[in-house]
């Protein structure tokens, strides 16, 4: 029997060796993508935001997502400003580098080196806070309103996992409140929200003569197929006719290319045709992403295109606290990685409350942000022409008490911006509130329009 027993006990260690050698060496794919999410939520939280590792893998990467990601260990270089995420503590590991000024990116191998090269590239300027005593948006003061203030302090209206919710009415900042560590100079992730901010740049560049909504043959790859005939449009209003799956929690094209590529836009102009250019409404980061290599390549030094979003829109706005994060190969990851405080997400909500003015200077064409709302025919009017949505939850704009104007900004985990340009009002609520928590974000908004003098 105890010769049994030691024969048992050495074929389990083997087997245990093997395991452990087998994820040590031949990862599966779906650990890497897992490790290379957790290291990028730490990495822009801890660098962007200045919060505590440990707090940021414990509730913004295990309580909501995968169960494999409660296995995940993190560990953070403070002199490389990078982070190192292993599943078990060993395996698979995934690694997210702080470039100042640019955020934090997935990195490896050659990758890795070649952002070891750009640094000293970038500007280390910490974001200027905005004076608390001067009215918003030059400032941060609120003219709150009662009335509305007691709505977004209601919990049961502001829901699990909030972190920030504003409200601007009229030009002033009504409303504001924030979840306990979190305050109004907190950069928070808008996830696809960000590609609202795409359009934005994309009409910046317009106006600039630089960009034509119309244009094809797009992409070099695509000369001489079908491919050719996708315009800027098309990719605007998520009607490319791409393949891309944009499902989560897997493997998918879209986990595969925020974790595991470095060159998110080359990955999604390699794809094929699924659907006829302009025939087929398909949700897709990846587009937001090839979107954001096209209006880079309009200029011809990189450095400049690096510093547009900056001096195009978010210096002009005040949004001091905004920082769009580029992959490793140096592109905007215009679909996902934008961090911006409560009040900065506001002030780009009144940009387009204002059609795409500020201060009387206009910064986009006149009519752009129409243009951005109008419903397209390949999503059965859901989606608008520029990458915004005209129905949430089921609510469409036109229905029950939001006028026919409304569009909404979303992102993912409870990402929202309401925005209604008759009522010249913006609702913007920020948090961590993963969808299977059934949270209804239009109840506060509905709730809010109500409150409206």
């Amino acid at each position: 029997m105890k010769g049994l027993l030691k024969t048992l006990g050495g074929l389990v260690a083997a087997a245990l060796a093997g395991l452990v050698g087998w994820l040590a060496l031949f990862p599966p794919e779906l650990l890497k993508v897992g490790d290379g999410y957790a290291a990028k939520i730490v990495c822009s939280n801890v660098f962007l935001a200045g919060r505590d590792p440990q707090e940021v893998l414990a509730q913004d990467v295990q309580a909501p997502g995968h169960p494999l990601l409660k296995l995940v260990r993190v560990s953070v270089d403070q002199e490389e400003q990078s982070v190192t995420a292993r599943i078990l503590g060993f395996a698979a590991p995934g690694r997210a580098v702080y470039r100042p000024g640019r955020g934090c990116a997935n990195v490896s191998g050659g990758s890795a080196e070649a952002i070891a090269g750009m640094r000293g590239t970038e500007s280390a300027t910490a974001p200027l806070a905005h004076d608390p005593g001067v009215d918003w948006p030059d400032g941060d003061k609120p003219d709150i309103d009662a009335a509305i203030q007691m709505l977004v302090e209601d919990p049961a209206l502001a829901g699990p996992g909030m972190r920030a919710i504003v409200v601007v009415r009229d030009g002033r900042l009504v409303a504001e409140t924030y979840a306990a560590g979190f305050d109004r100079n907190t950069p928070l992730l808008g996830w696809s929200m960000t590609k609202s901010v795409t359009a934005a740049i994309i009409g910046r560049r317009i106006a600039e003569g630089r960009m034509d909504l119309a244009r094809t043959n797009l992409v070099t790859e695509w000369n001489g197929d079908e491919r050719a005939r996708i315009k800027l449009t098309d990719l605007l209003a998520m009607q490319s006719g791409l393949d891309f799956n944009e499902d989560y929690g897997d493997v998918t094209d879209v986990t595969r290319m925020l974790y595991l590529e470095s060159d998110m836009a080359a990955f999604v102009a390699s794809k094929p045709l699924e659907a006829a250019p302009g025939t087929k409404f398909a949700y897709s980061s990846g587009t937001s992403n090839l979107l954001s290599r096209l209006w880079m390549e309009t200029f011809d030094d990189p450095a400049e295109a690096l510093s547009y979003p900056h001096e195009a829109l978010f210096a002009p706005l005040g949004m001091t606290s905004a920082v769009m994060e580029t992959d490793a190969s140096g592109t905007f990851v215009g679909s996902s990685y934008m961090y911006a405080s409560a009040p900065d997400w506001a002030r780009f909500a009144e940009f387009l409350l204002q059609d795409g003015s500020w201060k009387g200077r206009r910064l986009l064409p006149e009519g752009y942000v129409s243009f951005m709302r109008t419903p397209t025919a390949a999503s059965g009017g859901d989606y608008g022409a520029g990458q915004v949505w005209l129905q949430e939850n089921g609510i469409r704009a036109g229905t029950a008490n939001f006028p026919p104007d409304t569009f909404w900004m979303l992102g993912h985990d409870g990402q929202a911006i309401m925005i209604v340009p008759s009522l010249r009002l913006a609702v913007i609520r920020l948090g961590l509130t993963p969808s299977r928590l059934g949270y209804d974000v239009q109840k506060l908004n509905a709730r809010i329009i109500d409150a409206l003098d």
